[in-house]
């Protein structure tokens, strides 16, 4: 049984997988930070996980071109820690590839059915999920251009959006009222800047996700550092061109309760009848697929290397005759089509399901970042001749702030949605369980230099 991935991605498909991850994210989700934290506490939020993001990136390119591995942050672990510490960071990953990918189907269907009023929206979610795993399992290369095609399209009008918001742009409509529960910074600004920081990671969760493809790449030494240093960039300079001109087009209030902040901000400027506008309608679906696309891709590679690795049936691991992991795209195509049918049906923390989906998914994102910082940390001092192509910038200054901006937003998230949290660790332990029963199938699961350092 074949088990290796074939290396057939250059540095722009690199680019298009790390940036087409997190679009989605600049066109939803985000502006609910500005209900909870005003525009201006928003911003401090935005800045200080984008600070995190901009760090843990250039701190996490360093292990991903060390150890170029399909598990991403889960072969960092256990390299670092031994399989315990493996199993943490792979679950974490894999709970924040699962739970993202239903959200976004989700609101991929609700978004069909503004247009196509008779479509149910559950069952164009589960639509989506049956083409864009079928392209997944193609193959990577055919894939990875889809992604890189409609990634290029969903960055181009976030930017055609700037320019024709542009005009009626105004400072003052964005600074207005906009430190929340008063006009000036005070104690209710500093819990909605808290508050605020699920909303805010989403501008940027997943760019890590980049990582599980670097099995496929093209000399990985080389091409990671240059798409994820150009990725993160890119990510910076969206967020905050959206969320500035978005906020400045007129009454921000009006925009902080809704899933299409940017269309609804261009109306304020163009008015309703605008030939803009009606372009911008199908601006939510290029970022919502450009995503949804992206993670499938990502969360059947961290299928793919526990399995192979013996954390999870041996089963998930096998690869379909166009050398793609065909059984890991559809078992968590399962899980998410599950979720999707399950919506209605569970509250928690008076969100909705999709909210706590996207809740679920950013615990799991954290818990991995903090993971992998450490995993540098060790890894510096116990394998310290490890080839290191690309070495974290400012060691350890830059991965520290990293790790340490990331257990603030840990400890945030716990005490804003701590019903999550004990969800999240539930999963953690049953992940835990499992692995305990199981110690004969990782005992004969195929030899990897990679995870050992043999």
């Amino acid at each position: 049984m074949s088990t290796q991935l074939k290396p057939t991605l250059g540095t722009l498909h690199l680019w298009g997988i790390a940036v087409g991850l997190v679009i989605s994210g600049e066109y939803f989700g985000w502006s609910y930070g500005w209900g909870v934290a005003g525009t201006l506490g928003f911003l401090v939020t935005t800045l200080l996980v984008a600070t995190m993001y901009t760090c843990f990136i250039f701190s996490f390119t360093e292990l991903t071109t060390a150890i170029p591995h399909a598990g991403g942050p889960f072969a960092y672990s256990r390299r670092a820690f031994g399989e315990k510490g493996g199993l943490v960071a792979g679950l974490a990953t894999l709970i924040e590839f699962v739970f993202a990918p239903p959200a976004i189907a989700m609101a991929i269907g609700a978004y069909l059915n503004v247009q196509f009023p008779s479509l149910d929206p559950k069952h164009a979610a589960v639509g989506a999920y049956l083409i864009f795993m079928t392209l997944n399992i193609l193959g990577v290369s055919i894939a990875a251009t889809f992604e890189l095609i409609v990634t290029i399209l969903a960055v181009g009008e976030l930017l055609v959006f700037m320019g024709v918001v542009a005009p009626g742009f105004s400072f003052s409509n964005f600074v207005l009222n906009g430190w929340a529960g008063s006009d000036s910074f005070g104690g209710a600004a500093i819990s909605g800047i808290f508050a605020a920081i699920p909303f805010a990671i989403w501008f940027f969760l997943a760019i890590e996700g980049a990582a599980m493809a670097a099995e496929e790449a093209k000399d990985p030494k080389r091409t990671i550092p240059k798409a994820y240093v150009s990725g993160i960039l890119t990510l910076v300079v969206l967020a905050l061109g959206v969320m500035l001109f978005a906020g400045g087009a007129g009454d921000w209030k009006a925009l902080s309760g809704i899933n299409d902040p940017l269309p609804q901000a261009m109306k304020m400027v163009v008015g309703e009848n605008s030939g803009w506008l009606h372009m911008l309608v199908w601006i939510g679906l290029f970022g919502l697929v450009a995503s949804f696309h992206g993670i499938i891709l990502g969360y059947s590679r961290q299928f793919f290397a526990l399995a192979r690795a013996g954390y999870l049936p041996r089963g998930l691991a096998k690869l379909s005759r166009f050398q793609t992991p065909h059984r890991a795209i559809i078992a968590g195509g399962l899980v998410g089509i599950a979720a999707i049918y399950s919506d209605g049906l569970i509250a928690l923390q008076g969100m909705s399901l999709t909210a706590a989906m996207i809740t679920m998914s950013v615990f799991g994102a954290i818990v991995m970042y903090i993971m992998s910082m450490l995993s540098l940390f060790k890894l510096r001092r116990s394998e310290p001749d490890l080839e290191r192509s690309f070495r974290a910038p400012g060691f350890p200054v830059v991965p520290g702030i990293a790790l340490a901006l990331a257990v603030l937003c840990l400890a945030a998230m716990v005490w804003f949605a701590l019903q999550i949290a004990g969800i999240f660790l539930a999963f953690m332990a049953a992940g835990f369980v499992y692995f305990q029963l199981t110690a004969a199938h990782r005992a004969s699961a195929p030899a990897d230099a990679m995870l050992t350092g043999a």
